[in-house]
C-alpha cells in the first residue's frame, strides 16, 4: 500500500523517535477523499496494540451505522491482511483486536445528539478515536476526551471542515499548540489512489460552500444561494417513456405553504414531475387535512407509489394518509446533510426538476443562507419546496430503501 507523506505522518506521529511523539492528540482535517480516515484508522489500531494489551479503546462516529460504513468496513480486512485478528461482536458493539501477543477491546459508539454523551460515561479508555468529530455534539466529545485516563492515553480526531464559527475550530484546531495536539491538513494531493481524473470530478461536483469546504477544505462560512449553481432557466421538460418507481415528498403546512412533490425515476436519474403547492396566505383560506390528502391523491394520479415520504412533525397528517392506505415514511430532518445531498444530486445530473414545476424552481433561486444566524443556517422563508426535495433525498435517496410499492387508488 502506498502512502504519501503527509499519511506517513500520521502513521508514525506517535512511535519513539518521531518529532511529534511528545503530543498526546491528533488532528486531521480537509477535503473529503484526501486519505486522512484510513491512515488515521490504521495508526489508531497499531498505536493502541504495540502499547498496551487488556486495555479498552473507543471508537466514534456521527451513528455507529456511518461509522461501520465509512470506517471499520474498509479498515478492518486491511488489519487483518497484516496480520491482526479481528473478532467483531455487533450486539455488543464491539471490536476485539489482537495482534503479536496484545488483544485489546474497541468499544464502537455513535454521537448523534446531546443525549449520547450518556452512553459513554463511566468507562475508562485508554485512548480514543473519533471519526467526523465536527458533526457530533460538543457534549459528547468532552465526555469521550474525559473517558481517557490511562497513562499513555491519547486522543484522535478527523473531520471535514465546518463553519469558522464551529467550537471544535475555535477550540482544538485554533488552540492545537496550547493542548500539546498534532494538526494535520489534508488536501485531495494527500492521498496517493485518487488520480487527476477523479480529482477533477469532485472539483465538478460540488460548488460554493461545499466546494469551499469539501474540495479545499476551508473552515468557511455559508453565504449567498444555497443552490448558486442552479438556473431554474434551464429546467428541462419531464421525459418521454415509462418510469420505474415513484414517490411523493410532503413539507406539510397549515398557516404556511405545503409543498408536495412527484418524484419519478428513468434510467437512474430521479424526476420532479408535478407538484402541489398551496399557499394558505395567498389564497386567503386554509385547507384541511383531508383535502391535502386529496390533493395527494390528485397528484400522484393512481400510479404505484413506493412511499409518501412526509415531514415528521405533521402528525395528524401522517395518521389520516396511513388510514387511507398510503405507505408513509417519516422523513430524515437533518437540514444541512441533507442541503448537501441534494446539492451532489442535482449537480451530477442524478436529481432533476422539471419545468412543469414552478413553484420549486422559484424556491431554487430565492433559498439562501441566514448570514445573522451565527452557524450553519437558511432563512426560514421559500423553503417549502426545498424541504420536501430534502425530505425525499435524505430519506429514500441517501438510505438505499425502496419500500414495497402500493397502488395509489382513489382514497
Amino acid at each position: 500500500m502506498k502512502f504519501s507523506r503527509q499519511q506517513r505522518v500520521v502513521l508514525n506521529w506517535w512511535r519513539p523517535g518521531s518529532p511529534h511523539y511528545s503530543k498526546e492528540a491528533i488532528i486531521c482535517d480537509g477535503a473529503v477523499r484526501s486519505g486522512k480516515t484510513l491512515c488515521m484508522g490504521l495508526s489508531f489500531f497499531l498505536w493502541a496494540c504495540s502499547q498496551f494489551s487488556g486495555a479498552r479503546f473507543g471508537v466514534c462516529g456521527k451513528t455507529i451505522a456511518s461509522l461501520r460504513r465509512n470506517v471499520l468496513s474498509e479498515l478492518l480486512p486491511k488489519l487483518k491482511a497484516i496480520g491482526f485478528s479481528v473478532t467483531e461482536k455487533r450486539t455488543e458493539n464491539l471490536v476485539r483486536v489482537g495482534y503479536r501477543g496484545h488483544s485489546n477491546d474497541f468499544y464502537v459508539f455513535g454521537g448523534r445528539d446531546e443525549s449520547s454523551s450518556a452512553l459513554i460515561q463511566g468507562i475508562t479508555f485508554a485512548g480514543i478515536l473519533l471519526d467526523e468529530v465536527a458533526l457530533m455534539p460538543r457534549s459528547f466529545v468532552e465526555q469521550a476526551c474525559a473517558r481517557c485516563s490511562v497513562t499513555g492515553s491519547r486522543l484522535w480526531f478527523n473531520c471535514n471542515p465546518e463553519g469558522p464559527r464551529h467550537w471544535f475550530y475555535n477550540e482544538w484546531i485554533l488552540g492545537a499548540e496550547k493542548r500539546n495536539c498534532l494538526y494535520l491538513h489534508f488536501t485531495m494531493e494527500d492521498n496517493p489512489s485518487l488520480s487527476p481524473e477523479i480529482r477533477q470530478r469532485y472539483a465538478r461536483l460540488y460548488s460554493g460552500v461545499f466546494y469551499r469546504r469539501f474540495v479545499l477544505g476551508q473552515w468557511v462560512a455559508a453565504e449567498g444561494r444555497v443552490y448558486d449553481f442552479f438556473d431554474a432557466a434551464s429546467a428541462p421538460p419531464v421525459p418521454p417513456g415509462e418510469f420505474s418507481r415513484w414517490y411523493v415528498s410532503c413539507d406539510y403546512g397549515t398557516v404556511n405553504p405545503a409543498s408536495f412533490g412527484l418524484w419519478g425515476l428513468q434510467n437512474g436519474v430521479w424526476y420532479r414531475v408535478n407538484e402541489f403547492y398551496f399557499d394558505s396566505r395567498r389564497e386567503m383560506r386554509q385547507m384541511t387535512d383531508e383535502e391535502y390528502a386529496d390533493a395527494l391523491s390528485s397528484l400522484a394520479g393512481g400510479r404505484e407509489i413506493a412511499a409518501v415520504v412526509v415531514d415528521p412533525s405533521a402528525a395528524s397528517f401522517i395518521e389520516l394518509l396511513r388510514r387511507r392506505g398510503w405507505n408513509v415514511k417519516k422523513a430524515d430532518n437533518d437540514v444541512l446533510s441533507g442541503i448537501r445531498r441534494t446539492s451532489d444530486l442535482l449537480k451530477s445530473g442524478r436529481l432533476v426538476i422539471c419545468d412543469t414545476c414552478a413553484d420549486c424552481l422559484r424556491e431554487m433561486e430565492q433559498y439562501v443562507w441566514d448570514l445573522k444566524a451565527g452557524k450553519d443556517a437558511v432563512k426560514k422563508e421559500h423553503d417549502h419546496a426545498m424541504d420536501d426535495m430534502r425530505y425525499f433525498v435524505s430519506t429514500v435517496l441517501s438510505s438505499g430503501a425502496v419500500p414495497v410499492a402500493v397502488r395509489a387508488v382513489a382514497r
